[in-house]
C-alpha cells in the first residue's frame, strides 16, 4: 500500500517557497532580545537602590534571558530577574513575550521565599486590586497563558478571599500583561510593573 501523499495547502506552499517572512520573523526576534537585554538592565539597577530592603539572594541571582519555538505551539522569550530556583524555594519575576499574543510579568515565589513575603502580598491586595494584577488558579506553576483556567483578576476576590487565596496555595503568582500593539512603550511599561513587583516584595 503506497502511503498517503503530504500535500501543502495554498498558503503553505506560498510561505514554503518565500524566505522573506522567515527573515522578518527572525529580525523580530532579535529586537526583542535587545529589548529584554535594555530591560534587564534597568530592573538590575533599580534593584540596587533598593537593595537594603530587598532579599540579599534574590539580589545576587544573575539575570538569564531564554527563548523557545513552543509554547502552545508559538515562539517565546523569557527574561528571569531576579531568579532563585531552589527545588521548592521559589523567589522569581519571570518577563515574558510570546509571539502572536502578549508581554507579561510575573511574580513567582514558593517555599521559604512564599512564608516571608506572605504578609507582604496580603497587605498589597488594594494595590494589586486598582492597578489589575491577576492571581493563578492552575495547580501547575508553569504555564503562563491568561485563560480563564490559569488565571483570574484580584479585583474578583475582596479581601478576604484573596488571603485564604494566598496562605492555602503552595505557590503564589501575581501577573500582569500588555499587548503586544503597545511595543512602543512595552520597555517602560514593564520596567513599572517591576517596580510595583518590587516594592511589594520590599513593602
Amino acid at each position: 500500500m503506497n502511503a498517503a501523499k503530504i500535500r501543502l495547502s495554498a498558503k503553505e506552499m506560498e510561505l514554503i517557497t518565500n524566505a522573506d517572512w522567515i527573515l522578518t520573523k527572525n529580525g523580530i526576534l532579535q529586537k526583542v532580545n535587545q529589548m529584554l537585554g535594555n530591560l534587564q538592565q534597568l530592573q538590575q539597577l533599580h534593584l540596587q537602590s533598593i537593595a537594603t530592603n530587598f532579599p540579599p539572594v534574590a539580589l545576587h541571582s544573575s539575570p538569564k534571558i531564554s527563548k523557545g519555538d513552543n509554547y502552545l505551539g508559538l515562539p517565546y522569550q523569557v527574561l528571569d530577574y531576579p531568579r532563585c530556583f531552589h527545588q521548592s524555594d521559589i523567589l522569581a519575576v519571570r518577563t515574558l513575550f510570546w509571539w502572536g499574543n502578549f508581554f507579561s510579568i510575573t511574580l513567582h515565589l514558593s517555599g521559604e521565599y512564599k512564608k516571608i513575603a506572605e504578609t507582604n502580598v496580603i497587605a498589597a491586595f488594594p494595590l494589586l486590586k486598582e492597578t489589575g494584577f491577576y492571581y493563578c488558579i492552575n495547580d501547575d506553576p508553569w504555564e503562563h497563558h491568561f485563560q480563564e483556567n490559569n488565571y483570574q483578576p484580584v479585583a474578583g476576590l475582596n479581601q478576604t478571599d484573596f488571603e485564604t487565596v494566598v496562605r492555602s496555595k503552595s505557590f503564589i503568582k501575581l501577573a500582569k500583561k500588555i499587548p503586544l500593539e503597545k511595543w512602543e512603550e512595552a520597555e517602560t511599561i514593564l520596567l513599572a510593573y517591576f517596580k510595583e513587583i518590587a516594592g511589594i516584595i520590599t513593602r
